[in-house]
C-alpha cells in the first residue's frame, strides 16, 4: 500500500515539475496561485479569516470544486475529503455516518450557515447527511479536531459547515438535469440575483432512482431494488437598508422517501419497508456595525424541525410480522455574537447562546409473539453557553486564536472547554508552522437521558454527565514556485473519555474511553491555469481503550487523488481515485456475532463537461469505473460501475 502511494505521489510531483518547466519557457507571466492558500474561511474562527492565518486543520470545498465533481449530495463530496470516513447502509439515501479522524458520527457537529443540524431524537443526537443535496450550496468547510469552544456540544471530533449560495448581480435562471444508471433521473431549477439593497436565491431539486438492494445482491435472497426520492426546496433572502445593517433569512426543506431492508446480508430484503423523512430549516440573522465599524454584532435565531416515519406492513416474505414507528424533534437556538476589532493585532469575539430541544417517538409491532408497543413521551432540555476568543496577528507572520467557553445543560450540568491555535508563517521560505490544542464535550441526548425502561431493565439515565475529549495536532505547510505547489503534513491525537455506552443491567452509563491518532498529508499543484493536481493520505489508528481493540469501520489508511484538466477554455475533465484500507466490522448474520475484517477497495471516478457557450453545458460522470466489489458495512450493498449524463442551462 505505502509503495503504491509513494509511486503515485512521485508521479504527480514529476508531472508538476515537467509542466511547470514547460510553462516557464512559454510565458513569464505570473499565474493565479492555488486557492487553498488564499481562501477566506469562516468556520475556524466564526469570522471571515484568510486561510493562511488559520492554524486549524480545515478543508474547503468551493463552488468551483463542486462544479468539477458533478456530485448530487454533500455525502458524496465528503467521501473525498482528508480525514473523513463515510459509511452507509446501501445506496443513495441509506442511513449514513461521517467519522472525522476516527471519532464517532455523533461527535461531528453538522451545521448549515453556522446553525447546527444534529437531530435531537436520534439515540445519540447525530445527523444523517444522506439526504442533503448540493442544490444552492456555495461551499463546504470541514474543520477537524475538538471545536466546542466556539460551537458547544457535539463538536468533539470536528465540524462540517454547509454554506448556502447568496444571490448577486443580474438575475440568473438556471436549470440542470441528468439521468443514468439505476433508473436515476434528476432535475434542478433556480433563480438568483440582486437588486439595489435586496439579494435573493431560490432553488428546487428533485432526485429519483430505482436503486439496488440495500441488503446486497451478493447474498442469497436479495433481489428487490430499493429506490429513493428526494425533493428539496431552498431560499435565501438578504436586505441591506444601510451600509452598517444587514438582514438575512434562509429556509430549506427536505421531503424524502426511501425503500429500506430489514438488515444487511442474506435474506435481509423487504419489499415494502418504507422510510419517510421530512426536515425544515429556518434561520434569521440581523447584523449591525457600531463605533465606526469597529464593533460588529450578529443576532441569529434558528429553528429546525424533523419528522421521520417508518412503515413495514406484512408481505409474502413476512406474513406475520409488521411494524411502524414515528420520530419527531424540534430545535430552537438564539445566538448573539460580538466581534470587536480592537487593533490590527487583535480581534475579540464573544457571545452567548441559548437553545431548547424536544423529541418524541412511538413504535408498534406485531408478530408471532403478539403485539408490542414502546413510547418515548415528549421530553425537553435546554442549554446555555458563553464563549470568548481573541485572534492575534503580529507582523503578518504570527497568528493565534485563544478561547474558552462555559456551558450549562438543564439536566447534565456544566462543561468548560478551551482552545489555543497558534501559527507562524515564514515569508522567506513560504513555510507555515501550525499547532492546536483544545477540548470538547457532548451533552447526553434526550433518548440517553429519558428513554423509559423495559421488563429487562432500565435504559435512560438522568444522572448522565457530558462526554469529553481533548485533542491536539501539529503540522507544517510548504508553498513553492509562487504558491503553485503546496504540500503539508499534520500529526494529530485525540482522547475521548466519559463516553456514554449501554449496559444490559444499568442502561446508559458514562463508562467508555477511546482514542485516535495518526497523520494527514496533502499535496496540491497548479503548474498552469488549466491543470490542478491534488492528493491526500490519512493514517489513523482509532482504538477502544476499554477493550484494547480497533474501533469498528475506521480504516487505518485512506488515500485520495484528483487530476483536473481544463481545455479550450470550454471543457473540463477530472479523474479521481479513492483508496480505503482494511477495517474491522461486526458480522451479525451469525450467533454469536463476531468481528470480521472488510477488505480494502479502490474507486476510480471520472467527470467531463463542455460549455458550448455561456448558457449551455453538457456533462457526464462515471462512478466506480473499475467496477470494484466492496462493502462499507458488512452485509450492505454498494453500487458497481455506473454512468450518468446531463445538461445545464443558465440564462
Amino acid at each position: 500500500m505505502f509503495k503504491k502511494i509513494f509511486l503515485i505521489v512521485l508521479a504527480l510531483i514529476l508531472l508538476f515539475f515537467n509542466t511547470y518547466a514547460e510553462e516557464a519557457q512559454e510565458s513569464g507571466k505570473k499565474k493565479k496561485p492555488p486557492s487553498l492558500h488564499y481562501d477566506v474561511v469562516v468556520t475556524a474562527t466564526r469570522i471571515e479569516t484568510p486561510a493562511r492565518e488559520i492554524a486549524s486543520s480545515i478543508t474547503v470545498i468551493t463552488r468551483e470544486d463542486l462544479e468539477r465533481m458533478k456530485k448530487s449530495t454533500v455525502l458524496e463530496v465528503l467521501n473525498e475529503v482528508l480525514g473523513v470516513t463515510i459509511v452507509q447502509n446501501g445506496g443513495t439515501g441509506g442511513a449514513a455516518s461521517v467519522l472525522l479522524r476516527g471519532a464517532n458520527s455523533e461527535h461531528t457537529l453538522v451545521m448549515m450557515d453556522g446553525v447546527e443540524l444534529n437531530d435531537p431524537i436520534t439515540p445519540s443526537r447525530s445527523y444523517d447527511l444522506a439526504h442533503f443535496s448540493l442544490d444552492d450550496i456555495e461551499r463546504i468547510e470541514v474543520l477537524r479536531g475538538p471545536q466546542s469552544t466556539l460551537y458547544g456540544s457535539d463538536a468533539l471530533g470536528g465540524v462540517i459547515n454547509i454554506i448556502s449560495r447568496k444571490g448577486k448581480g443580474k438575475a440568473k435562471v438556471r436549470f440542470s438535469s441528468y439521468g443514468g444508471s439505476f433508473g436515476t433521473i434528476t432535475g434542478n431549477a433556480g433563480i438568483s440575483g440582486s437588486v439595489d439593497k435586496f439579494d435573493y436565491s431560490l432553488g428546487t431539486s428533485y432526485f429519483h432512482n430505482a436503486g439496488f438492494s440495500s441488503a446486497s445482491t451478493a447474498y442469497k435472497g436479495n433481489k428487490e431494488e430499493d429506490g429513493y426520492r428526494n425533493l428539496t426546496l431552498s431560499a435565501r433572502f438578504g436586505y441591506r437598508p444601510s451600509s452598517n445593517l444587514d438582514i438575512n433569512f434562509i429556509v430549506r426543506s427536505l421531503d424524502t422517501k426511501i425503500d429500506i431492508d430489514n438488515f444487511g446480508g442474506a435474506y435481509g430484503d423487504d419489499p415494502n419497508n418504507i422510510q419517510d423523512y421530512r426536515a425544515l430549516f429556518l434561520k434569521g440573522e440581523i447584523r449591525r456595525l457600531f463605533l465606526q465599524n469597529r464593533w460588529e454584532q450578529k443576532l441569529i435565531l434558528s429553528f429546525v424541525n424533523y419528522n421521520r416515519k417508518y412503515d413495514n406492513p406484512t408481505d409474502a416474505s413476512h406474513p406475520l410480522d409488521s411494524d411502524r414507528s414515528k420520530f419527531k424533534s424540534k430545535l430552537w437556538k438564539l445566538d448573539w455574537q460580538h466581534n470587536i476589532f480592537l487593533h490590527e493585532t487583535s480581534t475579540l469575539t464573544f457571545g452567548a447562546e441559548y437553545q431548547q430541544e424536544q423529541g418524541e417517538s412511538e413504535y408498534h409491532s406485531e408478530g408471532v409473539w403478539g403485539p408490542f408497543s414502546s413510547t418515548f413521551p415528549l421530553r425537553k432540555s435546554h442549554q446555555k453557553g458563553f464563549y470568548i476568543q481573541d485572534q492575534i496577528r503580529i507582523k503578518d507572520q504570527f497568528f493565534a486564536a485563544v478561547g474558552a467557553r462555559f456551558d450549562h445543560h438543564s439536566q447534565a450540568g456544566t462543561a468548560v472547554t478551551y482552545r489555543i491555535a497558534p501559527a507562524y508563517f515564514i515569508k522567506q521560505t513560504g513555510t507555515k508552522l501550525k499547532a492546536t490544542y483544545g477540548s470538547g464535550f457532548k451533552s447526553p441526548s434526550l433518548y440517553q437521558l429519558y428513554a423509559p425502561g423495559t421488563a429487562w431493565g432500565p435504559i435512560g439515565n438522568e444522572n448522565l454527565e457530558p462526554e469529553k475529549s481533548t485533542g491536539w495536532d501539529a503540522g507544517v505547510e510548504q508553498y513553492l514556485f509562487q504558491d503553485k505547489l503546496m504540500f503539508g503534513a499534520t500529526y494529530f491525537k485525540n482522547s475521548f473519555e466519559n463516553l456514554i455506552d449501554f449496559d444490559d443491567v444499568q442502561g446508559f452509563i458514562n463508562i467508555s474511553k477511546s482514542s485516535s491518532k495518526g497523520a494527514e498529508f496533502i499535496f496540491q499543484a497548479q503548474p498552469i491555469k488549466s491543470i490542478l493536481i491534488t492528493a491526500s493520505y490519512t493514517r489513523n489508528e482509532a482504538m477502544d481503550e476499554d477493550e484494547n481493540t480497533p474501533l469498528l469501520r475506521r480504516p487505518k489508511d485512506k488515500f485520495t487523488s484528483m487530476v483536473n484538466y481544463g481545455f479550450l477554455e470550454k471543457g473540463n475533465i477530472a479523474l479521481s481515485l479513492i483508496y480505503v484500507g482494511e477495517r474491522e466490522d461486526m458480522d451479525f448474520s451469525i450467533w454469536p456475532s463476531k468481528r470480521v475484517t472488510l477488505p480494502s477497495y479502490t474507486l476510480l471516478n471520472a467527470t467531463a463537461s463542455f460549455n458550448f457557450n455561456a448558457n449551455i453545458q453538457i456533462f457526464g460522470r462515471l462512478d466506480n469505473v473499475l467496477n470494484e466489489k466492496y462493502e462499507m458495512i458488512k452485509g450492505y450493498g454498494t453500487s458497481g460501475f455506473s454512468a450518468y449524463g446531463g445538461v445545464k442551462l443558465v440564462f
